[in-house]
């Protein structure tokens, strides 16, 4: 075993402090080094034809894009045949969608799926000739009622990124194989770390790797891995759409990946702390994490799940913009902005008018979802604590 290898008989935590580290006399560091590259010279024309050249050009990959991918495909599990890189999470899930339909297809996206997917699939995706339906992202088997002839993708995310519903994957799965459609879930929430999708059956999984992945705010990136049947196809429409990333990003998140295990353990103890504190105020009507034994989807998720992550919501009782704005514009350790899964602790308001079409969103009252970092939990209650008093007092 070389001094870059690592074996499955290690714990997780060991694999990442070594994945993606290939290490020879020539390159000796223990990071791999940043990689800035265009044009690739060749020793002769022979060598310029040579398909089995390592290196062609920049776009199709060099030692800091590789270093990732191939940490990334060990990370996700020996059902993996690989990985590539994308500018963003949404560059990620727009390569898996369209490596995998075109015209005459239907697709089916849960309800519950991150804003831009619906936006993508609201206006690109019908514009190649796709239909699109949406569906309830707790349906499980009962997915077979809704698929059609022409159904070729049947799209997950679970648990969904505002309001956390957790899918029955393998359920979902097994129906698609049956009918020949191909799976694709965005697993930016658990990553491989708390739930290795390609082991469940899914053919492609997909990541906003800007958020736990990278872990620090810093860097955009996304990352799609496939299985041995649909690998081929994704790897020639990413290389087909000119998508690569900056090497600087790829390094970032590189970085991240060391640390991984670490934030994203101590990040899911934080939570499930703040979430059951959140349970017992009067102020909540309801906490969505898939952790609590009171979530609808806790069964699923414990049966499925490694662990959970430090994203979730509340759903407060009724109460009036102005006191949700009272209560968030205070927080001093909660930064008020998008995305999650870097050190810090964040919250939003979320509104779903507009974005639910095969469910109703019902809830009691404003729905809030926080971000829990690296902070301790004593001190983010305590901040969340004041921010409720702002609330009442805002009435």
């Amino acid at each position: 075993m070389s001094k870059s290898e690592t074996s499955n008989a290690h714990s997780v935590a060991t694999r990442l402090a070594h994945m993606g580290r290939p290490w020879s006399p020539d390159m000796p560091f223990v990071n791999p080094p940043v990689v800035r590259a265009s044009t690739v010279l060749f020793e002769d024309v022979h060598a310029m034809h040579d398909p089995a050249s390592k290196y062609v050009y920049g776009r199709r990959g060099t030692p800091t894009s590789n270093a990732l991918a191939d940490a990334l495909t060990e990370l996700e599990g020996p059902a993996c045949a690989g990985t590539v890189l994308t500018p963003s999470g949404l560059a990620a899930i727009s390569v898996a969608l369209l490596s995998f339909l075109g015209a005459g297809d239907h697709v089916l996206i849960p309800d519950c799926a991150y804003r831009p997917v619906r936006e993508l699939c609201d206006s690109l995706i019908p514009r190649l000739g796709v239909e699109v339906s949406y569906y309830d992202p707790t349906i499980g088997a009962g997915i077979a009622a809704l698929t059609r002839a022409n159904t070729k993708v049947i799209y997950l995310e679970s648990p969904g990124s505002l309001t956390f519903e957790i899918q029955d994957t393998p359920a979902i799965v097994a129906h698609a194989r049956a009918i020949g459609a191909v799976t694709i879930i965005d697993n930016t929430w658990a990553t491989p770390l708390m739930f290795r999708a390609l082991d469940f059956g899914v053919d492609v999984t997909l990541m906003a790797a800007t958020k736990y992945i990278v872990g620090h705010s810093d860097a955009m990136l996304g990352t799609v891995s496939a299985n041995e049947a649909t690998w081929k196809r994704l790897k020639h429409t990413h290389g087909a759409m000119g998508m690569f990333t900056g090497p600087d990003d790829m390094w970032l998140a590189l970085r991240g990946l060391r640390t991984l295990s670490v934030r994203m353990r101590h990040q899911e103890q934080s939570a499930l702390e703040i979430a059951r504190w959140l349970q017992t105020r009067p102020e909540v009507a309801q906490v969505l994490h898939p952790g609590l034994p009171q979530d609808p989807g806790h069964a699923i998720w414990k049966r499925d799940f490694n662990g959970s992550a430090g994203l979730f919501g509340i759903i407060l009782k009724p109460s009036s913009d102005e006191a949700v704005a009272a209560m968030l514009d205070g927080l001093q350790l909660f930064g008020l902005g998008y995305s999650w899964g870097g050190y810090e602790s964040l919250a939003i308001p979320c509104e779903l008018t507009g974005i639910r079409t095969a469910t109703t969103w019902a809830a009691e009252g404003p729905l809030v979802r926080l971000q829990i970092g690296l902070e301790d939990p004593a001190d983010l209650i305590a901040d969340l604590d004041k921010g409720l008093a702002r609330l009442n007092a805002a009435g």
